[in-house]
């Protein structure tokens, strides 16, 4: 039908003048402008969930729920959706590998009938701190764009691998107690040199 709009304005050109060649056009873009919209119009959210940590720090895991609705009139079919995290740390700006941070795979193959939704959960385990973006993005195989969620950032604190509270203890302790051993030591030798002396 576009098609059929694009070839009457070049037959018209010739005969009808410049105006009604221009209405032709404009009505040709209308229409290939409002293709996407004919097509099956997916609706993203993500959201954290309820056990989500407030104030995560390296170690902890955190759960993204993602839900993808079809709000339009046409099946969605070959639906793919994937969930991406993004370092901003200024200096450190680079999309991260999902493999090392233990993230779910991308959903593959689905289905959405009109009105119909798909919920997803993808844990993160946090692995280095720093501040971060997510998003879902998705598309299915008739539909040449790709749709995303909101983007939600997070701050990871750092986290030492051995905790100072449990340093402490072993530094101060050791020390403690191999002196008292010694002390323990020199006295005894003390003792038995004068029970020795005692005797002779």
């Amino acid at each position: 039908m576009v098609l059929g709009f694009g070839y009457l304005a070049m037959a018209l050109s010739a005969r009808s003048g410049s105006v009604l060649t221009a209405l032709l056009t404009s009505l040709t873009l209308l229409l290939l402008g409002s293709g996407s919209a004919l097509a099956g119009e997916m609706q993203l959210a993500l959201t954290p969930a309820a056990d989500t940590p407030q104030a995560p720090r390296m170690g902890d895991r955190m759960h993204f729920r993602s839900e993808i609705r079809n709000a339009g009139s046409q099946s969605l079919e070959g639906l793919v959706a994937w969930i991406s995290l993004v370092e901003v740390t200024p200096g450190r700006e680079q999309p991260m590998d999902l493999e090392d941070w233990s993230a779910q795979k991308a959903v593959t193959g689905a289905v959405l009938a009109p009105g119909d939704h798909l919920t997803t959960d993808s844990p993160v385990r946090l692995i280095q701190s720093g501040d971060y973006r997510v998003v879902i993005s998705a598309t299915d195989r008739n539909d040449r764009t790709v749709a995303t969620s909101q983007t939600l950032q997070f701050h990871v604190a750092h986290k030492a691998t051995v905790e100072s509270a449990r340093i402490v203890p072993v530094a101060v302790g050791v020390p403690f107690g191999i002196a008292c051993l010694i002390g323990y030591r020199g006295w005894t030798q003390r003792r038995l040199g004068r029970q020795s002396w005692g005797h002779s």
